[in-house]
Parts: C-alpha cells; structure tokens; sequence
C-alpha cells in the first residue's frame, strides 16, 4: 500500500477524463446521450434491457418467477445492455431511462408503452400488475416496501462503496475501504438478525424484498461478489447464509441470474432471452460449440 498523500479539495471541481479506475470511460458528470440508436423491440409485451449485475438480476428473477407461477404475460425480450462500451448512453436507452442504468423496462402490454426504470420500480410494478410476491394491503404489504426500500437506501454503500474501493479502484486506500467495509458488515448484522426470526426478508412468504436484496447480499455470501468474503467473514452471519442458498436453490433465480449474463463460466451466460428454450439452446458454451 503506498502512503497517501493529503488531498486539498479545489474551490470548484472540475471533471478529470483521466482519473482513472474501471469505469474511467463511461464515467461522466452530464446526463443525456452520447450517440444516437434505437433500442430493439422483440414479440412480447415486456421488453427488459439490461446486464446481469444484482440490479438486472432483481428484475429477471422476477420475470422467471412470475412465468413459473404460470403468468404467460410476464413473457419478455431480454435485450444485453454492455454498460463497460456505453450502451446505456445510446438515445434509446436514455428515452427509457433518463438515468442511463440498467435495468430498463418497456411494458407495451397497454394501449401505450410504459417505461419503468429503477429496479425497484419495476419489481413493485410488475408485482402490481401480476398480483404476486407483494402482500396487497395493511402490515405485511408496508414491511415488504420497507425492506425493499432498505435495499435500495443501502446498496450503495456495498456496491459503489465497499465494492468500488475493494475491488475497482485505481489503487487500495486503507481508511475508504475499513469505512465501507464496516458499513457492509453492519448491514449484514442487520439481515441477519431480521432472518434469525423470519424464513424470508419480510416475514414467512418470498417476496420481492428478497428478490432485491438477494442479488446483492445473498450473492456477496456466497463468494460471488467483489472476492470479498473471506476478507468480510461471511461466514459468520449463519441466517443471511441459510436464507441465501435457499434462494439459491430456486430455479427461477438460477435462470434469472444467467439473462443478459456477458462474464463468467459460457455456460452460465444467456445473453439475451427471447423464448424460455433459449436456456437450452443459447447459452454461450452452446453457441461456441455450434460454431465449431
């Protein structure tokens, strides 16, 4: 680790295009977009774009869910949205979501297509308008939004925290990473003594709490996030532990987290969805196979 220098902050900041790390080439302090193209449109009535980071993977879960639930209306296009080349910053995407994250959704189901944009806007959106995995009404409905809430109050902290500092950054600070990673373990404290006395994030049924946070929580434990587990003793929070292979052992959620997947082992990665056979037929391992 080498020593850090103090930093003394310019009266006014000015953006430096050099500054480095990751994400160097597509971080930018403006909105907006940066080249014109249409987005695809496929045959079903939602249409997902997206990347398999823990927020597109809230969404696909979802979507997988609701069709084992037997919801033929949650039938979707999945189309891969490679955040590392811009893709995000394209005019299409930026009609959808002004923001430029993923996931984005177009629900043209309606008489006139609906964007939504923010993962848990299209998980309280599509729970709505599938009835399911969202308690319609009193305690249960508000501690489900409460946890849902959370996740996205928090998230940041482990991903463009903890995660940014750890594993991203251009170089290894000690105090940026000790302060985020104790505010990463907090929330896991947190979690965990909620799962001591519940099977589920909000209470005794699987909803769309766990949908959001177990993509970022969840996966974290199971070594799947950042290689931080060892360093944060996952191990430690048995309940957050138990509940995560639980959730784990879903098909929906093992099929939600290969959609829009561009990294990892081939087999793992679906690029885009647009059919359910498209989990046997167009994973990458099997697209390299055919080409062969």
């Amino acid at each position: 680790m080498s020593e850090q220098s103090p930093y003394t902050p310019p009266a006014v900041w000015t953006w430096d295009s050099e500054s480095g790390g990751r994400f160097a080439n597509i971080n930018r302090p403006i909105a907006g977009a940066t080249h014109d193209k249409d987005l695809p449109v496929g045959k079903h009535p939602l249409q997902l774009y997206s990347l398999a980071t823990p927020n597109g993977v809230k969404v696909t879960v979802m979507l997988e869910e609701l069709l084992a639930l037997g919801h033929e209306g949650a039938e979707y296009n999945a189309w891969l949205v490679n955040i590392g080349e811009g893709d995000q910053f394209s005019s299409g995407f930026v009609d959808a979501n002004p923001n430029s994250k993923i996931p984005a959704l177009w629900d043209r189901s309606g008489d006139a297509p609906v964007r939504v944009f923010e993962s848990a806007s299209i998980l309280f959106h599509l729970a709505e308008k599938f009835d399911a995995f969202l308690p319609k009404s009193g305690q249960e409905r508000t501690e489900v939004m409460n946890w849902v809430f959370w996740q996205m109050g928090s998230a940041p902290y482990l991903g463009g925290g903890f995660g940014h500092f750890y594993a991203y950054a251009p170089e290894k600070w000690e105090y940026p990473i000790n302060r985020f990673a104790m505010e990463a373990k907090r929330q896991l404290d947190v979690l965990d003594r909620q799962l001591a006395e519940n099977a589920y994030i909000a209470g005794e049924h699987y909803t769309i709490a766990d949908m959001a946070i177990w993509p970022w929580y969840g996966q974290l434990v199971l070594g799947r996030l950042y290689s931080a587990a060892e360093f944060l003793d996952v191990e430690s929070y048995k309940n957050v532990m138990r509940w995560a292979k639980a959730i784990d052992a879903r098909p929906a959620v093992q099929r939600g987290r290969m959609v829009n997947r561009a990294f990892g082992e081939p087999h793992t990665q679906l690029h885009e969805r647009h059919d359910a056979s498209d989990f046997d037929t167009r994973t990458q391992d099997k697209l390299e196979a055919a080409a062969e």
